[in-house]
């Protein structure tokens, strides 16, 4: 079998030969909330895509901008390889990636300028290049990939590996799902290609430096956490989620594919830790203690941290995620009141999470839960509300953002309309209000504190540290009294006014 298979690999050699250089753009030192949150993950897709386009023969070289200082790292490399391709794949398992922040568009389309002087071939994939593809063509990139677009990377590969100076116009003819320049100078979009399947290879982590990640997580943390993907997509349909890359389709690979990957991870680079980076981990109690019994009689077991809905989590399922390791569970929670999650056609209700917390308190696996502030028809009331929830559901961490406006969403079609002239966050801590919510975006920042230091109080109490609760409690809750006595001055109805400090 291994002569067979190195026969293959010496006529797939001989074959086809092209150098591509394949990378992405989410530059961690260009948002700072990340940089200071020092837990930068390998992007998982672009490698993916690294390991398909080296297994069909190509010369590949990969170019992670995760912990590089800026583009000009890019442009050496680029220098260096001199590839006849160039792929700009952004990594579709970063949520950061499904919003367009303006740092990372604008170092994408100075890397495709770099690449296009170069004299390199260019095309980019992403979840932003799939929602406004005319920024990059723009910039130089030839094709635009829409949606995941493997299937289309692979026959634009194809030809180019037949005739490396193939035009534009004949590189995508009669081809689905791509963006290209026309002869008109206009681009021509088509829809994106139903979801490939799941990548057989291995992502190809020797083709980055995984040293680099296990430095900056230990000095940060004093552990060290890779990401593993145990499905692609999301069957739910809350009208504000970013669906560019996989629709509504949810696509799981075997249990036993999943716990033979976190084997080679455990074997080959020993994380303390892994994030599975699914939004919507294992799905059902079955698949789950499947996979926690493959990984287990792989000795492959790694404490993991996943991400679910507050319905998907059952005393049993609580049990299945303990068995496989899991030590960690973050909700998409949103909001504390119903109103709000039936306006998102979330699809839950609020008695779901801290019934989900309990269950998972039981199994003394933690529990964080992601909140969005400032949905449309979200008043104080609301507010007070997600509030409530919070005190009730006890979670162990939260994370707070405002409502954002992603094309393609339900959401965008009701607000495009407000949309005021920031189109973009810089960052991911912007938290700018885009679109004209109830109140301005400093009133929200305000409560993204609040919650904050509720939940640090909260926590306070459960160690018991009783004369430090009470103070930060009562210090708590004449905030709080501060901003309900003064939240008509925060409305935009009838004006944005600009707010005085609030603390």
């Amino acid at each position: 079998m291994g002569v067979r298979t190195s026969q293959l690999h010496a006529t797939r050699a001989l074959k086809s030969m092209l150098s591509i250089l394949v990378g992405h753009s989410y530059f961690l030192r260009f948002d700072q909330k990340q940089w200071e949150r020092a837990k930068p993950y390998p992007p998982l897709a672009t490698l993916q895509v690294a390991a398909r386009l080296r297994h069909a023969g190509h010369a590949v070289t990969v170019f992670d901008a995760m912990l590089a200082q800026d583009t000009s790292e890019y442009a050496a490399q680029l220098g260096r390889d001199t590839p006849q391709v160039v792929v700009l794949y952004e990594d579709n398992y970063n949520y950061l990636s499904k919003m367009c922040l303006a740092t990372m568009r604008a170092a994408a389309c100075r890397m495709i300028a770099d690449a296009r002087r170069s004299g390199a071939r260019v095309i980019v994939a992403g979840s932003d290049a799939s929602d406004a593809p005319q920024a990059y063509l723009a910039a130089g990139a030839e094709v635009v990939l829409i949606g995941e677009g493997l299937a289309t990377l692979g026959a634009l590969v194809e030809r180019l590996d037949s005739c490396a100076e193939l035009p534009t116009s004949e590189l995508v003819a009669g081809l689905a799902g791509v963006a290209a320049e026309a002869g008109s100078g206009k681009h021509a979009e088509l829809k994106a290609l139903p979801l490939h399947a799941y990548p057989a290879e291995l992502p190809a982590w020797d083709l980055i430096d995984v040293e680099r990640y296990r430095a900056l997580w230990r000095a940060a943390h004093g552990y060290f956490s890779l990401n593993i993907a145990a499905s692609r997509g999301c069957p739910f349909r809350c009208n504000w989620c970013a669906k560019p890359i996989w629709g509504n389709r949810y696509l799981q690979r075997p249990a036993a594919d999943v716990a033979a990957e976190m084997t080679y991870l455990k074997r080959t680079f020993n994380p303390d830790h892994v994030w599975f980076a699914d939004d919507i981990f294992g799905f059902r109690v079955d698949w789950v203690t499947d996979f926690s019994a493959a990984v287990r009689a792989s000795r492959g077991s790694i404490p993991f941290t996943i991400q679910t809905r507050a319905d998907l989590v059952s005393s049993a399922m609580a049990r299945a995620l303990k068995d496989a390791g899991c030590r960690e569970v973050w909700i998409g929670a949103e909001s504390g009141s119903q109103k709000i999650l039936d306006a998102m056609n979330k699809g839950t209700r609020v008695e779901d999470i801290p019934r989900a917390r309990a269950c998972l308190a039981e199994e003394n696996i933690r529990t964080g839960l992601f909140i969005q502030l400032g949905y449309l028809g979200e008043e104080l009331e609301d507010i007070l509300a997600t509030r409530r929830l919070l005190e009730r559901a006890h979670p162990d961490d939260i994370g707070v953002s405002v409502s954002y406006p992603l094309p393609g969403t339900k959401f965008y079609d009701l607000v495009k309309q407000q949309l005021q002239a920031k189109t973009h966050w810089q960052e991911s801590n912007d938290l700018e209000m885009m679109f004209e919510g109830s109140y301005v975006s400093d009133f929200y920042r305000t409560v993204r504190d609040l919650f904050h230091d509720q939940v640090s109080v909260d926590n306070l109490s459960r160690r018991r540290r009783d004369v430090d609760y009470q103070r930060e409690r009562r210090a708590l809750e004449r905030r709080w009294a501060r901003l309900i006595a003064n939240e008509a001055r925060y409305r935009v109805r009838g004006g944005a006014r600009t707010p005085a400090a609030m603390s």
